[in-house]
């Protein structure tokens, strides 16, 4: 008789908005703060999170300030010590960094061409491709799996790796346009067992929607 694995439970959070989410902005890995509603959305995300009593075993975080300061909020309210990782960063976007997706198109329309067509093997100038931010990605959550089994786990991170998470568990092709949102601050749930990776819950945002007199 073989005995099932035990299900790891991952609660992805993207980061709370900054000034360059609403220019539009690709940050990739630049260090770009939470704005004033990052930071209430942080808030609310904890608040949240500890009103719903989710015990969470760890809590894992991009190591860029946007992520970082995201989970602290959380880590304050549910007594978790927050750990970085470099491998949890957005997809470095080479060239692009620092361009509106507008301003990418206008000054390298070639490379933006490919770029938009999602080339998994294509990077911007000095950037990552997507291939290898999916593995990069997927390498550090089962990481995860084998450090944690069974054990339920708070990961606050980026857009682009909450796609390739998403990716992951629904088997939805690298190539293929994303059809899914990923907003800021929203609660987004996968899980692994014997039977590999799942897609539980997505895009959860109702916590956000309370008033800044509830905080």
């Amino acid at each position: 008789m073989t005995l099932s694995s035990p299900t790891t439970r991952l609660c992805l959070v993207r980061h709370g908005e900054t000034d360059w989410n609403l220019a539009g902005r690709l940050q990739g890995q630049i260090d770009i703060p939470l704005n004033a509603n990052g930071q209430r959305q942080a808030e609310q995300l904890a608040r949240a999170l500890q009103q719903r009593g989710i015990r969470f075993d760890g809590c894992y975080c991009s190591d860029l300030g946007r992520a970082s300061a995201t989970a602290a909020a959380v880590a304050r309210r549910l007594e978790l010590a927050r750990q970085p990782a470099a491998d949890l960063r957005e997809r470095h976007f080479g060239c692009f960094q620092g361009l509106t997706y507008d301003e990418a198109r206008e000054q390298m329309p070639q490379i933006y061409l490919r770029f938009k067509a999602r080339e998994p093997d294509f990077a911007p100038s000095d950037g990552e491709c997507l291939r290898s931010f999916y593995q990069r990605v997927g390498h550090f959550l089962g990481e995860l799996v084998t450090r944690h089994p069974g054990q339920t786990l708070l990961i606050v991170s980026h857009g682009g790796v909450l796609d390739m998470a998403y990716r992951l568990a629904s088997g939805k092709p690298l190539q293929d346009a994303r059809d899914f949102p990923i907003p800021n601050a929203a609660l987004n749930w996968i899980s692994h067992d014997g039977d590999g990776w799942r897609l539980d819950s997505w895009a959860d945002q109702t916590h956000l929607q309370n008033s800044l007199d509830e905080l």
